[in-house]
């Protein structure tokens, strides 16, 4: 069963090293999709169940691997670097997907709910806990495409790039001409450069 909420901030802040707006609204989001797909137990008998997109690199992303135990290493959580505070959360069992967004808005209305609160960032912690849901999020229900290769699980596959002789898991691997196969640093440009001797 999932934890209070109370205790949901406890553990994000020992993960995460302190307590915030974007957490508290982060763990809101997670119960959130765990109830819409249903989800009641994301941690633990259910944990094989629940499959997470973020779309953003922040604080709330923590906070929603705590509620609902995904992480990038047991390939349940999926970071796609999109910039949005949003999330999907999918049941493999149902197939049922709900993306959740938070709303720009609430922002605003945590300085109209709590003027009398000096800091922003109090604002918004104490908006983003108590105010309705339909004030913090939008959702939908959506179709998931979820390739065999992007699977929890153990790698499926693994080959080695032609260019630079690494190897590459889970069919990340580009083919190009004549059957050639290079992983997408090679490909594409990656985020380093090598360092010339």
């Amino acid at each position: 069963m999932i934890s209070s909420f109370k205790e949901l901030l406890k553990e994000c802040e020992a993960l995460h090293g302190h307590i915030c707006a974007g957490q508290v609204l982060g763990v809101r989001m997670a119960l959130l999709g765990c109830e819409l797909i249903g989800i009641n137990d994301p941690r633990h008998s259910e944990r094989k169940k629940i499959i997470v997109w973020v779309e953003i690199d922040r604080c709330l992303t923590d906070a929603v691997s705590v509620v609902t135990g995904v992480r990038l290493g047991k390939r349940s959580l999926k970071y796609l670097d999109f910039g949005k505070v949003a999330a999907t959360f999918y049941n493999t069992d149902s197939k049922i997907a709900v993306r959740i967004r938070a709303l720009d808005e609430s922002r605003l209305l945590a300085d109209k709910f709590y003027p009398e609160l000096d800091a922003r960032k109090e604002r918004q912690m104490r908006f983003y806990q108590e105010a309705k849901l339909e004030l913090l999020f939008r959702f939908e229900q959506v179709t998931v495409i979820l390739n065999e290769s992007d699977k929890p699980g153990h790698a499926s596959a693994r080959v080695v790039c032609k260019l630079c002789g690494e190897g590459i898991n889970n069919a990340k691997e580009v083919d190009v001409e004549n059957g050639t196969k290079l992983c997408r640093a090679c490909a594409f440009g990656g985020y380093y450069q090598k360092m010339l001797d």
